[in-house]
């Protein structure tokens, strides 16, 4: 559910940053009032003015009308950690190794719960001299397809991209592979364990 800005936020977060309500309202050119108004839901900050808070706040915009302040506690990468996200407008695929507020073409995307692969989601890996062949017996028509493969290493992942119409195969290095993930379009995101 989107929401604007609350108070709750603003004022943690101006603690945070051991500001007092007049130093914040003297950084963004309002008056100690309205920041109090903001504080106790008495009123909202404009939003042509949200940016410059959120940065005088030192949080993200995001994060700002979330209400969810997001802090990395993944010090160690650890691609067993990692996040998938697809934009469901453009398509774009965004992976993380951590907690992360993800946004594209306008919208916070959460991340992908992978689930085991059902008998029409099922890929076939082949060895081939040092790599893996991977390919999928799924339609690859215009509005149902694999959109990509991703082969998830100890320290990195590889993704090949598919489109619709074509061929949804590749190969992959076999190199310390512990499992793929694949998406398609309309079941979701799949995780398949290689070794």
């Amino acid at each position: 559910m989107n929401r604007y800005v609350t108070g709750s936020m603003i004022k943690k977060l101006r603690e945070d940053k051991k500001l007092t309500q007049a130093e914040l309202a003297e950084k963004l050119f309002v008056s100690e009032k309205t920041v109090s108004k903001w504080e106790t839901c008495r009123g909202y900050p404009d939003i042509s003015i949200l940016e410059e808070l959120a940065k005088t706040l030192g949080v993200s915009l995001i994060e700002l009308m979330a209400g969810d302040r997001i802090s990395n506690t993944n010090r160690s990468f650890n691609m067993k950690r990692i996040e998938f996200y697809v934009c469901p407008i453009c398509g774009n695929i965004i992976t993380a190794t951590g907690e992360a507020v993800v946004s594209c073409c306008g919208i916070t995307l959460p991340p992908l719960e992978a689930e085991m692969p059902d008998k029409f989601h099922i890929a076939t890996l082949t060895e081939v001299e040092d790599d893996y062949f991977v390919e999928f017996n799924h339609d690859m028509r215009k509005n149902h397809y694999i959109s990509f493969v991703a082969s998830v290493l100890d320290d990195r992942v590889e993704i090949q991209k598919f489109y619709p119409e074509g061929n949804a195969e590749c190969r992959f290095p076999k190199r310390n592979i512990g499992c793929i993930y694949y998406y398609c379009n309309h079941h979701g995101l799949f995780k398949q364990t290689v070794r």
